[in-house]
């Protein structure tokens, strides 16, 4: 099955780099992005039942069950905690005002960046629960006190000019005055430069790292499997450009989501805090994410906040 993965994985990005056109700047309409976002659901979903029967043969069926149980939770999971990321780069490419036909290529690269951060970070957490069991409850504490803190600061604008990493790039580095199309870096007069694009990208790599440090806890409440952790990580990651282009026409539908990821958060903690003296039945955490998801839709489509 890593094989199988991977083989999916290193497929996909080959066909998105190469055959479609990830690399060259183009516009993303809504059409496009919305099957693409069917694609990669449809990967997910269809590699989730291929795990399903590969373990039904070689183990159980209860195994088959609860392990396909935990890819779909937390692959629910980090979907609906990225949606939430995703309206950092939005604001990362307004500060910027990035052009709609530059942002895939960028969001391309971020995402490549991420899937490696994603190996250490999970490798690295692995190691860390192996060694230090009591690990888990930190994480559960972090995950009560961050979906607290999204439901207290939930109206708060976040002021992007005085990010560090680009106070500490203007400063330190030579940028040009202006966007070089989809180069990262030019040479001018001998010296290199940076453009603009390699600034948001770094901004757009450390928005990732922020959301990982979430995101990566809480899928250790509904399992400590290596595999599962990655893969249901990975393919949210992958899915996560199709549907930055669809969530930046349909933010409406998304406003209230903020109020659910918060309130995910905070159960998933809850869930690791008392996981010694009770443990929450998978079924009854995947069944508690998907009413909680599907609610802050509905209440975000039929109550439409005013326009700023």
């Amino acid at each position: 099955m890593w094989i199988i993965f991977f083989t999916i994985i290193g497929l996909m990005l080959f066909a998105d780099i190469f055959l479609l056109g990830g690399g060259k700047s183009h516009r993303v309409s809504t059409k496009e992005a919305s099957i693409w976002i069917i694609v990669w659901v449809s990967i997910a979903l269809c590699f989730n039942v291929g795990l399903w029967f590969y373990l039904l043969e070689t183990a159980n069926q209860q195994i088959a069950n609860t392990k396909a149980a935990e890819f779909l939770t937390g692959y629910l999971i980090e979907l609906s905690l990225s949606v939430d990321n995703l309206f950092v780069f939005i604001l990362i490419f307004n500060y910027f005002k990035l052009p709609l036909e530059l942002q895939r290529r960028t969001l391309l690269f971020g995402i490549i960046g991420a899937i490696v951060m994603r190996l250490i970070f999970i490798t690295l957490g692995v190691w860390l629960v192996a060694k230090f069991h009591w690990i888990l409850y930190l994480f559960g504490g972090f995950l009560v006190y961050t979906g607290i803190k999204i439901l207290v600061t939930r109206d708060e604008e976040p002021h992007l000019e005085n990010n560090p990493v680009l106070l500490w790039s203007r400063k330190h580095l030579r940028i040009t005055e202006h966007l070089e199309g989809e180069r990262f870096f030019v040479r001018k007069e001998g010296l290199l430069y940076v453009t603009p694009l390699f600034i948001i990208l770094m901004l757009i790599e450390l928005s990732d790292v922020i959301f990982a440090i979430d995101s990566i806890p809480a899928i250790f409440a509904i399992t400590t499997d290596p595999f599962i952790i990655y893969t249901s990580n990975i393919f949210a990651i992958l899915g996560l450009r199709a549907m930055y282009f669809l969530l930046a026409r349909l933010a409406e539908l998304f406003h209230y989501l903020k109020y659910g990821v918060a309130l995910i958060l905070i159960f998933i903690g809850v869930k690791m805090l008392i996981a010694y003296w009770f443990k929450v039945p998978i079924y009854i955490t995947l069944s508690l994410i998907v009413i909680t998801l599907g609610t802050c839709i509905i209440i975000s489509r039929v109550h439409k906040p005013q326009p700023k």
